[in-house]
Parts: structure tokens; C-alpha cells; sequence
């Protein structure tokens, strides 16, 4: 993914003040606008201004891209750590948010769930509306097997008194649900922005994702270990522990198996209905030849199986 300077996109220095940005857009929307620009890519510029546009004009969204957003030049190749925009409080984006954005900080933060829009909004007294906020979250894989319930905090970005953004932190008590996966949302009812004159507030939206796990990967439903077999077991067969998030099970490895075989462990996945499966993918580990003696094992190995080409395949 390319990092997006929305900054030099709109033409204006990352100090500039909210009336610079909004004059700058209007410039820029004229210049470009499909309907009367002549300039060859005026289309593809118009969206791209409005693009930055929708994050700079926001002071919570500006606040947050600054943050993350720093060290970076527009067209770089952007890697973001994987806990990047997470714990940021957001009210919904506007129909023009990015997928860029929104890849930062969750899909909530760029659809159109602003005021009045989108489930558990209303109206509160003197009809005024209430507004949906959005995060995304971090959350172990094991929480997603058994259910748990954790302390998160969330920032939001404020405007204070003098004008400037802050961030204020504030922490809540989730339930994570049994079988919730990676892209899923928690809503929390009631927990966004009340609406203007005390009336019922909105609901607050937690986009789920997994930590980086140290043993495990998820595709949609079903996980994925990579398991070191040593290669006796692989060649005769062995029946060995494996972990699962939901605990050691004991897996049957078929004599003569090869190094990348996928061997599954059914309904071991994320819980659902029906689950996933767990898949494992052998992996040969060869023990070190750091010992005479291994060496020397090594060497009567070589002379056993001499005629064992292994690049046979290969026509050298």
C-alpha cells in the first residue's frame, strides 16, 4: 500500500489552519471538477483532493492521520505495524472517505454512519439526532474460541477550548463473543455520541482484528500452524501434540509425509456454524550436525542413500 500525503495533495503545509484547507479544496474542486476542467486527468485529480479533503476538514480524523502519518512521504511503499489505528474513536466518515483511511483505522471510519445514519441512531428531544462512533480493536485469537471479556481503551480526538485537537482516553468493559472473527463489528449500544439537548445517544462500533499470534494465522474461519517434524516421524509416521487455541489435541502424521503437506484437524478453527478447521503444515527440521558424532551420522547418512537425488526433478 502507497502512503497518501493528503497535505501535498490539497497543496497546503501540515501547519495550515482549517479555513487554509477549506480555501485550498475549493481551488483545487474548481480546477478539477469532470464538468469543466480541461486537464487530462482532471477526473481522477478530482477525487484524489476530495479524498484528502474528507480526512483534513474532519479535526478528529486530521488528528488521527497526523499521528500515524508523520515519517512518511507521499508514494512510499506504507507497511503499518499491525496495532497501526487501532484505539482511535471515530464518528462515521463521510460517502468520500478513503480506502486508504480506512484500511488504517477500519472500514467504520470511512462509511457513511454520521449523524443520523446507520443502526441505533435516532431522534432525541427537539428532534435532534444522535451519532454512531466507530473504533477498531485488538483482541487475542483465543478470545474468539471461548468468549472473554477485556478492559479497552479508546482515544478520541477532541477540540478544545483554543482550537487544538486533544485526545482524551477512556476505557470500557467488552464481551467478546464465542466465534467472532477478524472484520466483524461489536456494537455497544447506547455508548456513541448523545444527541444534542439530552436525548438517547448512538452506539459505539468496535471492528475486530486478532493480534499478530506467534504461532497461529487466520483465513476467514479456519487457522493455520506450521508444525516442525523431525524427519523419522515424517518417514515412518508418528502421533504427536499439537496446540490449538482451545487446548493440546493429538495429530496422527501418515509415514512418508513431506515437508509442506497440510494435514486438518476438523472443527478446530474459530467456532461458528458450521466451524472452521485447523490446518497443519509440516514442516521438516533437520537436528544439528554441531557433534562429531553427529557429523559422523551425517556422513554414514550420505553414503546409505547415495542414490537419493533430491533435485532429480530439477533435469541438473
Amino acid at each position: 500500500m502507497e502512503f497518501k500525503d493528503y497535505y501535498e495533495t490539497m497543496g497546503v503545509p501540515r501547519e495550515a489552519s482549517s479555513d487554509d484547507i477549506r480555501r485550498a479544496y475549493r481551488k483545487l474542486a474548481r480546477k478539477y471538477h469532470p464538468d469543466v476542467s480541461k486537464e487530462p486527468d482532471a477526473e481522477s485529480r478530482f477525487k484524489e483532493v476530495g479524498e484528502a479533503y474528507e480526512v483534513l476538514k474532519d479535526p478528529e480524523k486530521r488528528a488521527a492521520y497526523d499521528q500515524l502519518g508523520a515519517n512518511w512521504k507521499a508514494g512510499e511503499e506504507f507497511r503499518p505495524p499491525p496495532d497501526a489505528g487501532t484505539g482511535f474513536e471515530f464518528a462515521g466518515g463521510g460517502p468520500d472517505a478513503s480506502e486508504f483511511f480506512e484500511a488504517l483505522f477500519g472500514r467504520g471510519a470511512g462509511l457513511g454512519q454520521g449523524r443520523g445514519q446507520g443502526r441505533g441512531q435516532g431522534r432525541g428531544q427537539f428532534g435532534a439526532q444522535s451519532e454512531n462512533r466507530h473504533a477498531r480493536v485488538l483482541i487475542e485469537l483465543e478470545d474468539a474460541y471461548g468468549g472473554a471479556t477485556r478492559t479497552i481503551t479508546l482515544r478520541t480526538p477532541e477540540v478544545a477550548a483554543g482550537g487544538q485537537v486533544v485526545f482524551r482516553e477512556h476505557t470500557l468493559n467488552v464481551t467478546i463473543p464465542r466465534g467472532i472473527r477478524p472484520g466483524q463489528h461489536i456494537r455497544l449500544a447506547g455508548q456513541g455520541s448523545p444527541a444534542a439537548g439530552g436525548g438517547q445517544a448512538g452506539d459505539l462500533y468496535l471492528e475486530v482484528q486478532f493480534r499478530p499470534h506467534p504461532l497461529y494465522r487466520v483465513e476467514e474461519r479456519d487457522v493455520y500452524l506450521e508444525l516442525p517434524v523431525a524427519p523419522w516421524e515424517a518417514t515412518l509416521g508418528a502421533t504427536l501434540k499439537v496446540p490449538t487455541p482451545s487446548g493440546i489435541v493429538e495429530l496422527k502424521v501418515p509415514p512418508g509425509t513431506a515437508a509442506g503437506r497440510k494435514l486438518r484437524l476438523r472443527g478446530r478453527g474459530i467456532p461458528a456454524s458450521p466451524p472452521g478447521d485447523l490446518y497443519v503444515l509440516v514442516q521438516i527440521a533437520l537436528p544439528p550436525a554441531d557433534t562429531g558424532a553427529a557429523q559422523a551420522f551425517y556422513s554414514t547418512m550420505s553414503q546409505q542413500f547415495s542414490s537419493f537425488d533430491p533435485r532429480a526433478k530439477l533435469g541438473v
